[in-house]
């Protein structure tokens, strides 16, 4: 144990001080329960929690050093340690601070003209695909503009998965619609102004855009990609190096945080806690559909989301380096990086399951034995081999039945189409 944490155990200080970024989402739950109920203090560390506007200044400030850690987009850290869209900053993800969690919502004029081409509300992501792919064509047709699709940041799950979509209905992302970047807090307002037609955003601000008559939820992460990966814990890679007993305190006060956040009995008190302006600032009852997995998509009754945001079951907190590897598949298909095998093992290294499973080796965690996986293979709650003999992981399947083997990324690639 380092002298700075003995002296936090012996009261000579309240804690150790850890300053983190966060952006205003319910994703950003483990963080504001560390620091709420009190796991951060139980292992010593005096946390403060920075509220940012945009995943862009949230990479920034950890680069140089203004934030010890951040609640960060997971391809995050993998494109700033690849010096992809900014200098090269090479970062760690060692923990998964949740999977799902977002949406795609529409504009509700968008999603009219999608009923008249054979939508409705619980269409299936492909069925709900083929009805935006008619409207596309038909506004091509008669020489109007583009549709005007927005994301949170150009290295986010939430670009992936937009362009995933879009692609498998036979929409190009690239040549097909528009796609921008706005703050994910700016979502709504741009909609309700007509700026975009529609995006795709982690909550509440899809509900709430529902909720003011702004969009539609149209398709959830969960129905993409059930259990996909989503946030991370992200840091500067010498920080691991600098100060590993931190490093693995906050992994702990984490992982606690998450187990808590993660619990169905707590979803009243966690959606107050964020509903604080410090926070996420949203109404606690919006929040609580999120954590509850309830959404209402368009005004009326809420539905229920088979597995739409998850903190701590299903393993979500491992940095699997599948999830990694999946990413950066991503950035190659979208040419934002060019493929070879030394950038996919760069790629993989982000992901630190040693670091997670080092942390939490003592205090009676159940870990994965493997470091990664084939995502998509499960279509069934399954036991899979763990430190103590085995864990179940949920179903995870990719709504087009694909499966992605990190040890056959180039073949993946190339049923995209992609020339290596």
């Amino acid at each position: 144990m380092s002298a700075e944490l003995r002296e936090s155990e012996t009261g000579k200080a309240s804690g150790v001080p850890l300053t983190l970024g966060f952006i205003p989402l319910v994703d950003c739950a483990p963080l504001v329960v560390a620091k709420e109920k009190g796991f951060a203090a139980a292992e010593g560390l005096a946390l403060s929690l920075a509220r940012e506007t945009s995943w862009a200044n949230i990479r920034d400030r950890v680069m140089v050093g203004h934030f010890d850690a951040a609640h960060m987009l997971g391809p995050m850290p993998i494109a700033s340690t690849l010096g992809l869209g900014h200098v090269e900053a090479p970062m760690i993800a060692p923990f998964s601070l949740s999977l799902g969690g977002n949406a795609i919502t529409l504009s509700t004029a968008l999603f009219a003209a999608m009923q008249q081409a054979g939508a409705q509300l619980d269409s299936p992501p492909a069925a709900m695909g083929q009805a935006l792919a008619k409207v596309v064509a038909r506004r091509a047709e008669r020489g109007d503009a583009p549709l005007v699709f927005a994301t949170v940041h150009p290295f986010s799950s939430h670009n992936y998965e937009l362009r995933y979509w879009l692609a498998s209905a036979g929409i190009d992302p690239d040549r097909d619609v528009r796609l921008v970047v706005l703050p994910p807090s700016l979502m709504v307002d741009a909609a309700l102004e007509r700026q975009v037609d529609g995006f795709c955003v982690g909550e509440p601000w899809n509900s709430l855009a529902a909720q003011k008559g702004a969009g539609v939820i149209a398709v959830t992460k969960s129905a993409l990609w059930r259990q996909g990966p989503e946030k991370v814990l992200g840091f500067r890679a010498d920080f691991a190096e600098r100060k590993p007993e931190l490093l693995a305190a906050l992994l702990r006060a984490a992982y606690r945080a998450a187990e808590w956040a993660g619990r169905a009995e707590n979803n009243a008190e966690l959606a107050e806690l964020l509903a604080s302006p410090a926070y996420v600032g949203a109404p606690a009852a919006v929040i609580a559909r999120a954590l509850s997995g309830r959404l209402r998509e368009a005004g009326g009754d809420a539905r229920p989301i088979p597995d739409f945001l998850s903190f701590h079951d299903n393993a979500a907190n491992f940095p699997w380096q599948s999830h990694s590897l999946w990413f950066f598949s991503q950035m190659v298909r979208w040419g934002q990086i060019a493929y070879s095998p030394a950038l996919a093992e760069k790629a993989r290294q982000v992901y630190r399951p040693d670091l997670y499973r080092a942390a939490l080796a003592d205090i009676g965690v159940d870990l994965p034995r493997a470091s990664a996986k084939v995502e998509g293979a499960l279509t069934a709650r399954t036991p899979v081999a763990s430190r103590k003999g085995s864990m179940m992981l949920g179903p995870d399947g990719f709504f087009d039945g694909r499966l992605f083997d990190p040890d056959r990324m180039e073949d993946y690639l190339r049923s995209f189409g992609v020339d290596l």
